[in-house]
């Protein structure tokens, strides 16, 4: 996929009504740390268009990148982070839930999970709440180079018994760019079958 244009064009807080865009979206959900903006950011062949921090918990807002006027990627807010209030968490929770819900451009919801680790409660919450509103998460495990070659199956087999899924799963690295052809040929699979 050539990327020709990148533009963050809207930006929704708790209270911000969500745009009613006319082209396709893809969302992005995930826990705070799981690397969420570096997957944005490798996905627009950009190097810091979506902010990534060393600080968890930095999106906290839905944000809608318009790329080359034909589709928009969708960061949702991190989840699961500990330092946030429980009122904060429940606010994002809320803004994420009025989004599935109400996006009626959404054709992917990709959910990322840390590929070193076993799906948390967050996790499995995300992805049966994706499931219940009438879509099956592409799961991308995240971090693959911080493990060993030889741990791959192991690990992406406990992230599907841990999320009982059944669909597909790309493991993902930000600084190889490993996966990244994976998700894009989702990506445009889903934009032909909305052209033609």
């Amino acid at each position: 996929m050539i990327i020709k244009s990148v533009n963050l064009e809207t930006v929704c807080g708790i209270t911000s009504p969500l745009p009613q865009n006319e082209l396709p979206e893809f969302a992005f959900a995930g826990k705070s740390n799981v690397g969420k903006s570096s997957l944005i950011n490798a996905l627009m062949n950009r190097k810091a268009y979506a902010r990534t921090s060393a600080q968890p918990g930095k999106t906290q807002t839905i944000n809608f990148y318009n790329i080359n006027e034909q589709f928009y990627y969708v960061d949702l807010p991190g989840y699961g982070y500990a330092r946030v209030s429980e009122e904060t968490k429940a606010k994002w929770g809320k803004m994420i839930e009025r989004y599935l819900h109400q996006s009626k451009q959404l054709k992917y919801v990709f959910l990322l999970i840390d590929i070193r680790h076993d799906p948390s409660a967050n996790d499995k919450q995300m992805y049966e709440w994706i499931v219940h509103q009438g879509f099956e998460p592409v799961v991308i495990a995240t971090k693959l180079d911080k493990i060993k070659r030889s741990q791959l199956q192991k690990q992406l087999k406990a992230i599907r018994t841990g999320l009982g899924m059944r669909g597909t799963i790309i493991p993902f690295s930000a600084e190889t760019k490993q996966g990244r052809e994976e998700i894009w040929s989702v990506l445009e699979s889903a934009l032909q079958i909305e052209i033609n």
